[in-house]
């Protein structure tokens, strides 16, 4: 006899399981269905003429042997037998109450049982993740295994992100028709094209407005995201890990494990996703600021000032610079250790450089912990120099398509990125020096935080000859979880060529992502939007660059600079040398404003309005509670009026009364606006309702191209909103 139903529901969001045939048949994802379910065996599909006899399952693992015509949830093989599955229900147990579930199925005739665990948390994010083990007498080559979810039959259009160096996350949209939309990430790392967010919703679905399901998968290499319609009429979204030509080939017993899949239903737009993962990260214990209570510190990283020209005098006259502005972290970035005068050499020799540190980095760590700030080092572990004492030495250490011996004079290496080749972590002996020496610099030194790049794709990566992006991502994996164990009050930043490898995978490991290497203030407001869709403000770092970006050129005030990197892990990359005294004051007015909203902004929810101007951008931070609120209104380019006209200001409690004022620029700031009058509230601060906020909104200054403006809201009637929570549609 068949178990009854697994039904989970959470925070507006649920999931429901047929096993009634036997197959574990995903039914609903999306909505919550409330407490009372109709008979499910009343609910089969129709049969059409010229199809199956029965009608066609949409299994937890979609396949073949159940009529599934659309893309597999498991390809695999022994030696080309044992192809097609045909997984039936071995147990499944549930924890209505804690939103789980752990299903076990096994097909006897190709020798594998797969089990699904299954977890709705608190705020709606639902994760899901299988392991197949072989059961067989022989090797099972697994070649996919996906996981997937319904979508409703609303979804008419998907969205996912794409991208490239210093112009990564941007969207791109596209009608939903019958067939397969696949996004494939080749690069051995996530990529800066990855789409960090695949969607499918509602026509015209929005920040605010529209149904949305949308996936998002934990994992650091190769990848492939999808959106799958049959000829059925039937969607699924989901993804699964890349493996490239037996990668994954399990011996008797073995087993393999997917990542997990991150899934989010919103029937209030984009906005609704966002708060799901928002709460996922923030309900982690080890989430950074959740279980120290300690403030995500004001960055000054010294690479746009110095580069490669690492002279002590000049490093320290930085560091008392940046403590006088109240900066917090001071990260000393490429070019500390053995060879390392340009990016042509080095890579690999982690030591400090005697000839330029003849007394190590002591001297510069005493003085910058001396001020008050924490000391960071830039590393990238990952990667190796064939100009280096490492290479040189252990040349079948570098990873390719065939074995490279320790003679070094056989196997092809792939072509080189930026002068470097990848490390072979799946090497033990490569593993362990490399854990070795990163240990000694964290035991040898005040080290609180390292800068981890990694800036190259893993193109042809193998070890031994055989595929291994797969066992490269997982070393890397163990490499930061064992770093993390022996040294535990270090942060770590998971740097990648900018945004190359932003994913929940690595950000289980580490305490922020660099969102981009590009610091120009009007590229950063799209990036920072995008993957400020998955990952929380204190998580992406936010700089504010040179005066003009050294990536683009352009040139922009630093009140545009500042407003943008507020809504981030906030930090500086500048030569604080050079400021004159009116940017002096004004930097250092800023460093204090975002201390001032540091808690709010790393703690609040995410809110993007569907401004209906392509030309104004207005984002913002809403309290929990709906105390208060941090507002930025940006403007892009010109406009085709003359005026914005009212602009709402989004999420918060409709009958709360509030006061807006504008704190960033100063009214009368020339740079900034546009205007001969200003609109009136502009100088004197205004209040209004929630629901008039949000409603009419206010007429807004005419702000000049690429400039900005920080609107502080404060609710003036504590005792409007019994329980505190804003209205999630206002």
């Amino acid at each position: 006899m068949p178990p009854g139903p697994l039904y989970l529901r959470r925070s507006g969001t649920a999931l429901l399981i047929d096993f009634s045939t036997g197959e574990p048949a995903l039914l609903h994802f999306g909505a919550d269905l409330g407490p009372d379910l109709p008979d499910l065996s009343l609910l089969n599909d129709p049969v059409p003429p010229s199809a199956l006899d029965t009608p066609v399952i949409l299994g937890l693992v979609p396949q073949a042997s159940s009529g599934w015509r659309g893309r597999p949830g498991l390809r695999g093989h022994r030696n080309g037998g044992a192809f097609s599955s045909r997984l039936r229900l071995v147990t499944a147990e549930a924890d209505p109450g804690a939103g789980s579930a752990l299903i076990t199925q096994a097909d006897p005739d190709t020798g594998v049982t797969v089990r699904t665990e299954i977890r709705i948390n608190d705020g709606g994010l639902l994760q899901l993740r299988h392991s197949l083990t072989n059961d067989g007498p022989d090797t099972y080559f697994v070649e996919e295994l996906a996981a997937v979810l319904p979508v409703g039959r609303a979804a008419t259009e998907v969205l996912d992100l794409t991208g490239r160096w210093c112009r990564e996350s941007h969207p791109q949209r596209l009608p939903l028709h019958q067939g397969t939309w696949v996004r494939s990430g080749r690069h051995g790392r996530t990529g800066h094209d990855s789409s960090l967010l695949l969607a499918a919703g509602t026509a015209g679905f929005g920040y605010r407005h529209g149904q949305v399901w949308a996936v998002h998968l934990g994992w650091s290499g190769n990848h492939e995201s999808f959106v799958d319609t049959a000829g059925d009429g039937r969607t699924v979204i989901g993804a699964s890990e890349l493996l490239g030509s037996a990668e994954i080939s399990l011996a008797p017993n073995a087993r393999y494990e997917t990542p997990w899949l991150f899934a989010a239903y919103s029937g209030a737009g984009l906005d609704g996703i966002t708060d799901a993962f928002y709460s996922w990260f923030r309900g982690r214990p080890h989430h950074p600021g959740s279980a120290s209570g300690k403030p995500r510190p004001v960055v000054l990283n010294v690479w746009e000032a110095v580069y490669f020209d690492h002279r002590l005098p000049v490093l320290l006259e930085l560091a008392r610079s940046a403590a006088s502005l109240g900066v917090e972290r001071y990260v000393l970035d490429d070019g500390w250790f053995r060879g390392r005068r340009n990016d042509t050499a080095g890579l690999g020799d982690w030591y400090v450089d005697e000839q330029i540190w003849p007394d190590g980095l002591t001297p510069l760590i005493d003085a910058v912990t001396g001020h008050g700030m924490e000391f960071g080092l830039w590393v990238e572990p990952e990667m190796i120099n064939e100009d280096s004492d490492l290479a040189r030495a252990h040349p079948d250490w570098i990873a390719g398509p065939a074995p490279h011996s320790a003679g070094g004079t056989d196997g092809r290496l792939p072509e080189r990125w930026r002068h470097q080749q990848v490390l072979d972590l799946v090497n033990p002996g490569a593993w362990q020096y490399i854990f070795d020496r990163l240990d000694a610099l964290l035991r040898e030194n005040r080290i609180s935080y390292l800068k981890w790049d990694q800036n190259r794709d893993l193109t042809e990566m193998g070890h031994a000859g055989r595929p291994s992006v797969h066992a490269q991502t997982r070393a890397v994996y163990r490499l930061l979880d064992e770093l993390r164990r022996a040294h535990p009050g270090v942060e770590i930043e998971s740097c990648s060529s900018g945004g190359a490898r932003v994913d929940l995978g690595i950000l289980e490991r580490t305490d922020r992502v660099w969102g981009s290497d590009c610091n120009d203030a009007l590229e950063r407001q799209t990036i920072q939007r995008w993957t400020g869709m998955v990952v929380p403000p204190e998580l992406v770092g936010s700089h504010i660059g040179p005066t003009t970006s050294h990536t683009t050129a352009r040139t922009h005030d630093l009140s545009f600079r500042a407003v943008t990197a507020m809504f981030g892990h906030f930090g500086l990359e500048w030569d604080l040398r050079q400021l004159n005294a009116s940017e002096r004051e004004e930097l250092g007015q800023a460093i204090a404003l975002f201390k001032k909203y540091r808690a709010l902004l790393h703690s609040g929810r995410m809110v993007r309005a569907d401004e209906p101007d392509p030309t104004l951008r207005l984002h913002g931070v809403v309290a929990q509670d709906g105390s208060e609120a941090l507002y930025a209104l940006v403007s892009m380019s010109t406009s085709f009026a003359e005026v914005p006209g009212r602009v709402c200001l989004p999420a918060l409690h409709p009958e709360g009364r509030y006061r807006v004022e504008a704190v960033y620029p100063a009214p009368d700031d020339g740079r900034t606006f546009m205007q001969t009058v200003p609109p009136a509230w502009l100088s004197t601060g205004i209040e209004a309702t929630g629901r008039f906020l949000a409603a009419s909104g206010l007429p807004m200054p005419v702000l000049n191209p690429e400039h900005g403006v920080l609107l502080a809201v404060r609710r003036i009637n504590d005792d409007a909103t019994p329980g505190g929570r804003p209205a999630r549609n206002s």
